[in-house]
């Protein structure tokens, strides 16, 4: 049983700095959960208060039923993956692997076993008398990882453990990591500041932001059904764009700002109820398209960034900057005026003073 639950969690330095706030997480067994939020936010502090390298302020912390507040690293059953490898530079893999069971005198067979068992999982088997300076830095993460595995910890804590490796490998790297889970059927909690990797490789995501969990949920859920301003904006990308603006009913519903208006289809009485209110409106870039009708919706071709299957046109009005995902591949010009519309079945509006979800 590897299930966590954390029960008002705080962090405070020097009676000054409240860097984690009230955190209630409730980490099912086997789960796959992702910490992500920007630099600050809480998130690597969090985890090392699951692993013990923190003293908690207060709150309550248990592994199952075992509460660890007061419990030594050591005695947690967790093993924990760095952002630098932490790999000792005078040793082989084979030795960096075995360390931790050496230290707590395994027997050397078994010991043997469980190093082989890993490497051949993580492809090392051909590396084990190497040092870590002949290593790539995906081998490098490898190794970290196997001398986690051969632990057989009931948790496994990742701190940003790929954000030393290139654009390519990072993306090889996330499919190892999903597919060791899957594999080992253990617990996993890990932290991004990429909201790609959150999304990707999360069963759910815990978005932070200040030491306050935003939202924690499906990927799926987060998208489609951002809480707040911030959780809209934060997961996607390009980001959420906003627009601020009042719903006014003139012939029908209709969002208007100080640039352009767009109808609204929705006359649901919960979108009724917000006539005549100032609102921020959020539509993701796939949410909008070119229309080839002259719409009340209007800006001018700021950037194109053509990648390949689909194209990012930045856009520009008299007061606002924003983004439209496209996969027509048109030629388009810088300065070209483009109308355009809006799926109205995906918008999401936010109370302006609280930034809150309302719609």
């Amino acid at each position: 049983m590897a299930s966590l639950e954390l029960q008002n969690i705080n962090k405070i330095y020097n009676d000054t700095v409240h860097a984690v706030k009230e955190v209630n997480l409730s980490i099912l067994d086997k789960e796959f959960l992702v910490l992500v939020g920007p630099s600050g936010c809480g998130k690597s502090t969090l985890l090392r208060m699951i692993a013990g390298l923190e003293e908690i302020s207060s709150g309550t912390m248990k592994i199952g039923n075992r509460i660890i507040n007061d419990v030594s690293p050591k005695d947690r059953d967790i093993a924990m993956v760095f952002q630098n490898y932490a790999l000792y530079p005078h040793m082989t893999v084979y030795e960096n692997m075995a360390f931790g069971l050496t230290l707590r005198k395994i027997a050397k067979p078994q010991v043997d076993e469980r190093v082989q068992e890993a490497a051949e999982l993580l492809e090392l088997s051909d590396l084990l008398d190497r040092k870590p300076k002949e290593l790539s830095g995906g081998q490098r993460q490898r190794v970290a990882l196997g001398r986690a595995i051969v632990r057989k910890p009931k948790v496994f804590l990742f701190d940003e453990p790929l954000s030393n490796l290139d654009a390519k490998l990072r993306v090889q790297m996330r499919l190892e990591i999903k597919k060791l889970h899957h594999r080992l059927q253990t617990t996993m909690i890990y932290v991004t500041h990429d909201q790609v990797e959150a999304m990707t490789m999360g069963d759910r995501i815990v978005v932070m932001k200040d030491g306050l969990v935003q939202q924690a949920d499906t990927p799926l859920h987060l998208y489609s059904q951002p809480i707040n301003r911030f959780v809209g904006g934060f997961i996607g990308s390009p980001a959420m764009n906003f627009f601020s603006g009042i719903i006014e009913n003139l012939k029908g519903l209709q969002f208007t700002h100080s640039d352009f208006l767009i109808p609204l289809a929705d006359n649901s009485n919960e979108l009724k109820a917000l006539e005549n209110q100032n609102v921020l409106l959020g539509i993701r870039p796939e949410h909008l398209r070119i229309s080839d009708k002259p719409t009340g919706f209007k800006a001018t071709l700021e950037v194109i960034e053509p990648l390949g299957s689909e194209i990012y046109l930045h856009l520009k009005t008299e007061t606002l900057r924003f983004a439209l995902r496209t996969s027509v591949l048109t030629e388009f010009n810088i300065g070209q005026n483009i109308y355009l519309a809006c799926d109205t079945e995906n918008m999401h509006f936010f109370n302006k003073e609280t930034e809150n979800r309302i719609h």
